[in-house]
């Protein structure tokens, strides 16, 4: 009987081994999908002009040269769209946390009314407005040109809410409790008990809005028409689909020409993507903890 046992669990930790040999097997080519491609493109925008052959896959530049990025970071497009960008981001950074917590912070306590705001929260998740409504109001609004047409849409948003009223919710009500008898009122409870409590959380929220205000695209191709208030993502994609670089990078041809084509869009590519790369270590390790809390209740 010991023996048969034996056999037993040998052979389902066996088979629990060439199950999981399997999945990290698919896994990792699912991430090859996803890590090659940069690397080839990281790999090209490196490459110096003189060693750059068309069409070739490389994972490692035959010869190092960052001829390819002067053009880039010199030229006015580049700068005004990076100052667009910026400016967007580092506004609607705070103001995305700072309504979005707030509301969740209010939702998640018993208030008159909260099963309306609750269901008038949600179906903003099923149902928006459309393209025309959206550009009708913020013409009526004055926004059209304005950066702020790219900030206040996306500054509040239901599933974030609804993340953020889990995690409130999850929190002891005994601490609120006790800041209340020590004579904290809601606003300093909230900011001295429950936020610093919820940093895991905000760190996620913070790391998803920051993408998601650097990848601004549709809304400044909709409601920006200065071409100097445009966004990188637009810069890039006209980087890539144009025929002649010179003509975005708003640079001489002498200067743009100097390099490879192919080259020069990879850099720009680069460039774009890089400071999201830089960002998003310092919050990985909160990151899988805040979607869990928000997760718990609900």
């Amino acid at each position: 009987m010991a023996n048969n046992r034996e056999k037993k669990k040998m052979g389902m930790r066996l088979k629990e081994n060439i199950y999981q040999s399997i999945l990290w097997f698919f896994l990792l080519l699912i991430a090859a999908t996803m890590i090659l491609p940069f690397l080839y493109v990281l790999t090209i925008s490196f490459t110096d002009a003189s060693a750059y052959v068309a069409g070739e896959f490389r994972l490692w530049p035959e010869k190092f040269s960052l001829a390819a990025y002067g053009p880039i970071l010199r030229g006015s497009g580049f700068l005004n769209s990076l100052k667009t960008t910026v400016l967007i981001t580092v506004i609607g950074v705070p103001l995305s946390l700072t309504l979005n917590s707030g509301l969740a912070y209010m939702l998640s306590k018993p208030i008159p009314g909260k099963s309306f705001f609750n269901k008038y929260v949600m179906i903003t998740m099923l149902f928006s407005a459309g393209m025309v409504p959206n550009f009708i109001n913020m013409r009526d609004l004055h926004l059209i040109d304005n950066i702020f047409a790219m900030i206040l849409p996306a500054s509040c948003g239901a599933w974030t809410i609804m993340v953020m009223r889990s995690n409130f919710q999850s929190i002891p009500p005994d601490l609120e409790e006790a800041a209340k008898i020590d004579g904290c009122g809601q606003l300093r409870t909230f900011a001295t008990i429950v936020l610093p409590l919820s940093k895991a959380m905000l760190a996620s929220m913070t790391l998803f809005s920051f993408v998601g205000f650097w990848n601004t695209y549709f809304s400044s191709v909709m409601y920006m028409t200065s071409v100097t208030k445009a966004t990188l993502q637009v810069y890039v994609q006209k980087v890539v689909l144009s025929t002649n670089i010179s003509d975005v990078v708003d640079l001489n041809e002498v200067a743009t020409n100097a390099v490879p084509q192919e080259v020069m869009r990879m850099a720009a590519v680069v460039v774009v993507v890089l400071p999201v790369i830089i960002v998003y270590p310092f919050l990985q390790k909160y990151f899988q903890a805040g979607m869990m809390v928000g997760a718990v209740k609900g």
